[in-house]
C-alpha cells in the first residue's frame, strides 16, 4: 500500500463503483469507510470529472478514494421517479452540449428544461441539432433562429453524423484540457457523435425505433473520454425524465425574458399566476410572451419549489432518525 495520498481523476461511475485515471493508467477504485460514513447526500459522492485524493493498493492496481476535491461546477438533477433526492451527473464541466435531433425529438420545451439545469450549474451551454440531413437548410435555420430568439447569444450548431456535415467545425472548437459534456435523450446520436469525434467506432450504438423516433440507451454509465486533441468529453445515458430541485438561478437564466418582464409587476413577490397588475400575465394576454413558454416556466417553478420542500423535509427526518439511532446506541452501551 502506498502511504501517501495522490490526486487522480474519476473517469467512470457505475453505481458505487469507480474508475480513476492515475499515473497514465486507469484503475478501479472504491470509497474508504470513513468517506462513506461522512456522506450526507448523493452530492457528496465522487462524480465523473471529479478530482479525488486516493491511496493506491495491491501494487497500484486498485485505489481507495479518501476525499473529493473542491468542484468548479457540478451538474445534477432530481432522481427519476417519485424519490425526492439529487442525482449527480458530472463535475468540473466547462461546456455542455445539449443535443436534440431534427426529427420527433426536437422540442423547445424540453430544451428549456436542459438549459435550466445547465445554467443552474454555472456551465456554458451549446445546442447541437443532430440529424441535419433530415431537413432542408431553410427549416434548420428557422429552428436555429427560434432558439436564438429566446436565448440571445447562445451558440447553436447543426450537425449530421450520417453525412459528416458540421462535424469538422465542431472538432475545431474543442480545446485541449477543457471538459465537455453530452446531454440529450436516447436516440439523438450522442454515442455516434462521440465515435465521430474519436475518429473510430469505439462505442456501441443502437438503432432508433422507426415508429416513434425513440432510441434505446447505448450509453449505460457516465464516463470521461479523452479525444485525440486532448479535449475531454463526458458521455451520459439518455434522460427520459428531467426534474430539478431548487433551481431559481437556472430559471432566471433560462427565462431571462420572463425575469425582465417581471420587474414591472405590481408585487415584488408576484407568483405570475393570479395577481392583479402582473406584467407577465399581461404579456401572455397580449401575445408578446408565448403561452407555452409561460406554462413551462410556471410548471418548472412549481416543481422546483415542491421538490425543494420535500427534499428539506426528508433531510430533517433523516437527521432526526440519525440522532435517535445514536441515542439508542449510547443507552445500550451504558446499560451493558
Amino acid at each position: 500500500m502506498n502511504g501517501e495520498l495522490e490526486t487522480a481523476r474519476v473517469i467512470a461511475v457505475d453505481r458505487e463503483r469507480f474508475i480513476v485515471a492515475h499515473a497514465n493508467k486507469d484503475i478501479p477504485a472504491e470509497m474508504t469507510g470513513k468517506l462513506m460514513f461522512s456522506v450526507e447526500s448523493p452530492l457528496d459522492y465522487p462524480a465523473v470529472g471529479d478530482w479525488v485524493q486516493i491511496q493506491t493498493v495491491n501494487q497500484d492496481s486498485q485505489a481507495m478514494i479518501h476525499a473529493v476535491c473542491d468542484r468548479k461546477t457540478i451538474l445534477k438533477r432530481k432522481t427519476a421517479g417519485k424519490k425526492i433526492s439529487h442525482q449527480l451527473i458530472a463535475a468540473n464541466i466547462d461546456i455542455a452540449f445539449i443535443v436534440q435531433s431534427l426529427d420527433n425529438n426536437y422540442n423547445l420545451r424540453r430544451l428549456e428544461r436542459y438549459l435550466v439545469m445547465v445554467y443552474d450549474a454555472g456551465i456554458q451551454p451549446l445546442v447541437l441539432l443532430s440529424k441535419s440531413d433530415l431537413q432542408d437548410r431553410g427549416s434548420i435555420q428557422e429552428k436555429i433562429g427560434d432558439i436564438q430568439k429566446l436565448y440571445a447569444g447562445i451558440e447553436v450548431k447543426a450537425i449530421s453524423n450520417k453525412t459528416g456535415d458540421g462535424i469538422e467545425n465542431l472538432k475545431q472548437m474543442l480545446q485541449p484540457q477543457k471538459v465537455y459534456c453530452l446531454l440529450g435523450s436516447s436516440g439523438v446520436g450522442k454515442t455516434t457523435l462521440l465515435n465521430r469525434l474519436m475518429e473510430e467506432d469505439k462505442f456501441l450504438t443502437r438503432d432508433v425505433r422507426a415508429k416513434d423516433g425513440k432510441g434505446r440507451h447505448a450509453t449505460t454509465r457516465r464516463q470521461l473520454i479523452t479525444l485525440p486533441n486532448q479535449a475531454m468529453i463526458i458521455d451520459t445515458p439518455g434522460m427520459r425524465e428531467l426534474g430539478n430541485i431548487a433551481v431559481e438561478t437556472g430559471l432566471q437564466s433560462a427565462f431571462q425574458d420572463i425575469d425582465a418582464i417581471s420587474t414591472d409587476c405590481r408585487y415584488q413577490d408576484c407568483s405570475h399566476t393570479q395577481e392583479s397588475d402582473c406584467a407577465v400575465l399581461a404579456a401572455v394576454a397580449a401575445g408578446t410572451l408565448s403561452n407555452r413558454r409561460y406554462q413551462n416556466y410556471i410548471k418548472m417553478k412549481k416543481e422546483s419549489v415542491f421538490h425543494e420542500m420535500s427534499y428539506l423535509e426528508k433531510k430533517k427526518r433523516d437527521k432526526q432518525f440519525g440522532k435517535m439511532v445514536k441515542e439508542v446506541k449510547r443507552v445500550k452501551k451504558k446499560t451493558f
